[in-house]
């Protein structure tokens, strides 16, 4: 059971909204729902889990954090999707970040489950998976998309810096398995232009060039990347990835 409600919030986070998310009135706290933006802050809570009671910005700590939600337990997909990240969860700590799965059931039933996911994906679940069988995280971070199922949530990330800011959301159908690889990269790339004064092009991977961003002119480009760089037009201009 949670040990705070949904409505939890911590100075400086957005609003709450007062819209009940099936139309009509409100009906009570438990349809009160926020939606978050890029660069909102993400809210607190706390909620037991595989690994027990998680306060989320305890755990968090200064990293970074993938929170990723499950319609439910036992569901073919999510098998796959949790095997996965099992398995690349090395890489996810070379970059600093760590990663929290969530679904609507128990922690006894997600217990279970990872035994399924043990035998079937050669991976044993090594984070956290939130038990939200009460749906008090899912309705606090918005992840029931009710057209979709007024129950369930949907297949939706939150990639999240070390100042709580949400950074990138990717929400896909309960049909569709997640791409970890690319989640990957677009935590590389968040990372280095927070760093750099650049941008990612389209398909870029760690190594190759990047973009200096427009609002760097050529002088303070000329002091930032001495070695130059190759202008195809004034506002596009690529640099080797620094760093």
């Amino acid at each position: 059971m949670p040990l705070n409600g949904p409505l939890h919030r911590t100075p400086g986070e957005p609003a709450v909204s007062s819209i009940n998310p099936k139309g009509g009135p409100v009906a009570g706290p438990q349809e009160i729902v926020m939606s978050l933006k890029l660069f909102d802050t993400v809210p607190d809570f706390t909620q037991e889990s595989t690994e027990g009671v998680i306060n989320f910005y305890d755990w968090a700590g200064d990293d970074w954090v993938v929170l990723f939600s499950h319609p439910k337990d036992f569901t073919p997909v999510c098998t796959t999707e949790l095997g996965s990240v099992a398995s690349l969860k090395p890489e996810f700590e070379k970059r600093g970040v760590k990663v929290v799965g969530l679904s609507v059931d128990s922690a006894h039933s997600h217990h279970a489950w990872a035994r399924d996911i043990a035998e079937t994906q050669g991976a044993a679940l090594n984070f956290p998976l939130i038990a939200d069988d009460d749906r008090s995280v899912s309705k606090l971070l918005d992840l029931i998309h009710p057209n979709a199922s007024d129950t369930n949530t949907v297949r939706t990330v939150l990639v999240i810096d070390g100042a709580k800011k949400l950074r990138l959301t990717l929400t896909y159908p309960a049909s569709t398995g997640r791409n970890f690889t690319e989640l990957l990269r677009t935590i590389d790339s968040l990372q280095l232009t927070d760093k750099y004064k650049v941008a990612t092009p389209a398909n870029w991977q760690q190594g190759e060039d990047v973009i200096i961003v427009p609002a760097v002119d050529d002088a303070a480009a000329l002091a930032l990347f001495p070695a130059g760089w190759t202008t195809v037009k004034p506002y596009l201009r690529t640099v080797k990835q620094p760093g």
